[in-house]
């Protein structure tokens, strides 16, 4: 088969590979017929996650088609059409049994984290994928949900909601300030109002992706390169700060952002993947009485988030602005890694007609 490898920092290349094999009794073998490229893989290209190899099948989104499954796996049917999380889950561990996926201990000798698809095994960007765990570790497509829809629920939505909504505890009538519109940025957005959120404000450098925010649900913007943004964020407060403050970028300079932003006794809800350390000012944060939270999502909510994409309460589709077929992986990497330019938010790619 065809997959998309990593060859090193900055190095990529879409080249024949062997095709995937059932290792375990709860083994799925997907065909891929939709994936697409995550801010992560980008952290991986730039050599920022080390623990992935030379070699590495990338990707950790996709939906797809069962062919082969695994004696045990009672879920699931030869010819399902599925979306693959990005968490595998083998349900019974420790910290499966407490809703901590993402951290699986699992009994296949992981070494205990959830996102192992393009980190620590081959990922989704190739036309098949050895899916671990499968019975909790796919979940059916529903016929009126789209390929487009259904491949946000892999990684975006559930982090967006689970990292930056739930864990940053927004409440009814809280004001939120959302720092990077990206992908992840706008999935939190969209999903902020489940809980409450009055004002939810956006913030990014790109006036584009601030016009995107509006139609997922901002009902502000703030241009984070403009003359007095901060002062702008806190006049949309009562002056103190924001309720939640959700850093979506992963670099030092948003998460202070975020950190600023906050009220006292508020939440930062750190949702970024960061590549290297950040320096916290705890002479002056400790007597603010905030709490910043991190972590990897669990995917515990991608049930309640597909009931509400199939009902259209989530503009899921609207996250893909950029169509590729399989052959073009390398364009689809160059149009997403330059999102400022292309105004890329998800870029997908199909699998080629006849192909499989």
């Amino acid at each position: 088969m065809k997959a998309l490898v990593y060859d090193g920092p900055g190095q990529i290349s879409w080249t024949d590979v062997p095709n995937p094999a059932i290792l375990h009794p709860s083994d799925a073998i997907v065909r891929v017929d939709t994936t697409t490229i995550c801010g992560t893989d980008l952290h991986i290209l730039k050599g920022d996650v080390p623990a992935v190899h030379n070699g590495r099948i990338l990707g950790h989104e996709g939906v797809g088609t069962v062919i082969e499954l695994g004696q045990t796996v009672s879920n699931f049917t030869v010819g399902d059409r599925v979306i693959i999380s990005c968490i595998k889950s083998c349900g019974h561990c420790t910290n499966c049994r407490i809703g901590l996926y993402s951290h699986c201990l699992g009994d296949e000798g992981e070494s205990g984290i959830g996102w192992i698809f393009g980190h620590l095994i081959d990922g989704t960007q190739a036309e098949y994928v050895r899916v671990p765990y499968a019975d909790n570790s796919l979940y059916k497509l529903p016929e009126n949900v789209s390929d487009d829809q259904g491949v946000m629920l892999s990684d975006i939505l559930p982090t967006g909601f689970e990292i930056g909504v739930k864990a940053g505890h927004v409440a009814p009538g809280d004001v939120v300030a959302v720092i990077g519109a990206g992908p992840v940025g706008l999935a939190a957005i969209a999903t902020a109002g489940l809980y409450g959120a009055a004002t939810i404000i956006a913030i990014d450098l790109d006036e584009n992706r601030l016009d995107q925010a509006l139609v997922f649900g901002a009902t502000n913007t703030v241009v984070s390169g403009s003359p007095g943004w901060k002062a702008q964020v806190l006049a949309l407060t009562d002056g103190a700060g924001v309720d939640v403050s959700i850093e979506a970028v992963g670099t030092p300079q948003t998460l202070t952002m975020a950190l600023d932003l906050v009220r006292p006794g508020g939440h930062v809800a750190n949702v970024g993947v960061h590549g290297q350390a950040v320096t916290l000012n705890m002479a002056e944060l400790w007597i603010r009485n905030i709490t910043i939270s991190m972590g990897l999502v669990n995917a515990s909510t991608t049930p309640m988030l597909l009931k509400l994409v199939a009902q259209d309460k989530i503009p899921a589709s609207k996250l893909a602005t950029h169509h590729f077929t399989f052959d073009q992986f390398l364009e689809a990497y160059d149009t997403f890694s330059r999102a400022a330019e292309t105004k890329a938010l998800k870029v997908i790619l199909t699998r080629l007609v006849g192909s499989g």
